[in-house]
C-alpha cells in the first residue's frame, strides 16, 4: 500500500461482523481461562494481560504508525517527553553518554542537560552542521547513541540524517531521530539510516488538539549484539531470564522497552487517546500536504516583507537548508516557520499580541494557526548561550500555519505588522 492508504488502513483490519472503526477497548483487564495461561505471559509477552503493558486501541494505533514510518514496531507512551525519555533509558544507564545535535526543542534540552544527568547520563551537545571529524571528537567510550531532530524545533534547520547515521553507526551506535514535525508523510528516517524514530503524537499526528501522547519506533536494524549492549544479549533477571536479542530479534529494542520500562514507569497512554489519534492519523496525508503550502506561501510574504529581518523556513529557495530540504523533504517542510522581527523582543511581543485569527498558545502543529514566543516559553529555561546554540534569537517568533484560508492568515499578519511603528 501506498502511505495515504496506509494512513487509513493499516493497524486494524475487522473480521467478518467486527466494527470498521477502531473500537475503544476501555479496559485495565483482560480475562484468562488458567492461571498457567497467565504465568506464561509472563514469561513471554505474546497477548494483552494489562492496559499499562499494552491494550488492542493502542496496539492498534502502534501498528498503523509502525507501517508508516517503515519500523518493525512500536510502543505509544503518555506524552512525546515520555517517548523521548524511554528511549534514551532503553540504551542508557548511570555512567554513559549519548551525543546530540544542540539545535532542538527547548524541553528536550532541559531533559538531556539537566533531569539526565541526575539519572548518571551524560549528554554531549554537538553542532550539527559540523564537520564529520569535529562531531567524532565528542564520542567517549561510554558513548551508547546520537539524537537529532529532522526539522529542528523552533530553529527549522533541516538534519543530515545520512551524515549522523555514518557517524553513529561508525562508533557501534544506534541514530535516534525525533521526526515530530516532518511526521513520516514528509520524510521517514528510517530510510536515510536512523535506528530509532520518536514524536509527540500531541503535533501533527493528532493535528487537532486533542490528546498528548508519544510514539517510538524501531527499526530493527541495528545490531544490538556488538558488545557495546550487554543488556540486550545478557538474561534480563527482572524478566525471567529472557535474552532480548535472542528471544525476540529484530524486535529486540522496543520489546525491550515494553517490559522493562513501560513496565516499571507506566508511561502509557488511555485507550481513548489512541483513538482520537488514530483519526488524526486517517487524515495526516492531507493535512500535510496543505500546511506546506500554506506555510510556504506565508513563507514566501513574510520575506518580502521589510519589518522582517530574518525567514527560516526550508522550503524557500536561498534558505541555509534548502538543499537539504529537497534531498529529505521534497514534499514539503511542514508548517512551522520561525521568523524574526526588527526591533527584537518588543515588537514580537507586540506582532503577537495583536494577531486576531492567530492564536497565541503553547503549541504546535495545529490545524488553527498559532504563534509562540520560543524565548518567553517553550525554550525559557535556556541560558543565552543555550538560546544562541539552539539558533534562537530574543525576537525570534514560531508561527505554527494551519489549515485556514492562506488569504486570511496573510491578512491577520499583515494587520498585526501594521501595528509596528
Amino acid at each position: 500500500m501506498n502511505i495515504e492508504t496506509k494512513c487509513l488502513h493499516e493497524g486494524y483490519t475487522p473480521k467478518n461482523g467486527e466494527p470498521r472503526v477502531v473500537p475503544i477497548v476501555q479496559s485495565t483487564t483482560y480475562v484468562f481461562d488458567s492461571t498457567e495461561h497467565i504465568g506464561q505471559l509472563f514469561d513471554m509477552l505474546t497477548e494483552h494481560m494489562y492496559s499499562r503493558i499494552s491494550n488492542p486501541t493502542v496496539e492498534a494505533v502502534e501498528k498503523k504508525i509502525a507501517a508508516l514510518e517503515g519500523g518493525v514496531g512500536a510502543m505509544c507512551t503518555s506524552s512525546g517527553q515520555a517517548a523521548l525519555l524511554l528511549s534514551i533509558l532503553n540504551i542508557c544507564s548511570a555512567g554513559d553518554s549519548f551525543i546530540s545535535t544542540s539545535t532542538i526543542y527547548g524541553g528536550t534540552v532541559n531533559l538531556f542537560a539537566v533531569t539526565l544527568k541526575k539519572f548518571g547520563i551524560e549528554c554531549i551537545f554537538v553542532d550539527a552542521d559540523a564537520p564529520e571529524e569535529e562531531i567524532q571528537k565528542a564520542f567517549k567510550p561510554n558513548t551508547k547513541a546520537v539524537f537529532g531532530e529532522t526539522l529542528a524545533n523552533p530553529a527549522l534547520s533541516v538534519l543530515d540524517i545520512e551524515k549522523f547515521a555514518r557517524i553513529a553507526h561508525k562508533n557501534g551506535v544506534p541514530l535516534i531521530i525525533d521526526n515530530t514535525f516532518a511526521t513520516p508523510i514528509l520524510c521517514r528516517p528510517i530510510e536515510y539510516g536512523a535506528d530509532i524514530v520518536v514524536h509527540s503524537t500531541t503535533k501533527y499526528m493528532d493535528g487537532h488538539a486533542v490528546q498528548v501522547g508519544g510514539v517510538i519506533v524501531d527499526s530493527g536494524n541495528f545490531n544490538w549484539a556488538n558488545g557495546k549492549f550487554p543488556e540486550f544479549t545478557e538474561p534480563d533477571e527482572s524478566y525471567h531470564g529472557v535474552v532480548y536479542t535472542k528471544d525476540f530479534g529484530k524486535l529486540a529494542y522496543i520489546i525491550k522497552a515494553r517490559m522493562q520500562l513501560m513496565r516499571d514507569l507506566g508511561c502509557s497512554p488511555s485507550p481513548n487517546s489512541a483513538f482520537l489519534l488514530n483519526l488524526g492519523l486517517e487524515t495526516l496525508h492531507i493535512r500535510m500536504e496543505r500546511y506546506c503550502a500554506n506555510a510556504k506561501t506565508v513563507a514566501e510574504y513574510l520575506n518580502k516583507s521589510d519589518k522582517i529581518e530574518i525567514v527560516n523556513y526550508p522550503g524557500l529557495e536561498g534558505d541555509k537548508y534548502h538543499d537539504l530540504a529537497k534531498k529529505y523533504l521534497p514534499l514539503g517542510c511542514s508548517g512551522v516557520i520561525s521568523f524574526s522581527i526588527k526591533g527584537g523582543r518588543a515588537n514580537a511581543v507586540k506582532f503577537m499580541d495583536s494577531l486576531k485569527l492567530a492564536s497565541n498558545v503553547v503549541h504546535v502543529a495545529d490545524i488553527r494557526t498559532c504563534v509562540l514566543h520560543p524565548a518567553s516559553a517553550t525554550h525559557r529555561q535556556l541560558t543565552d548561550e543555550q538560546l544562541v546554540a539552539a539558533g534562537i534569537n530574543p525576537g525570534m517568533i514560531r508561527l505554527s500555519v494551519g489549515l485556514e484560508s492562506v488569504d486570511d492568515i496573510i491578512a491577520d499578519i499583515e494587520q498585526a505588522l501594521e501595528k509596528i511603528k
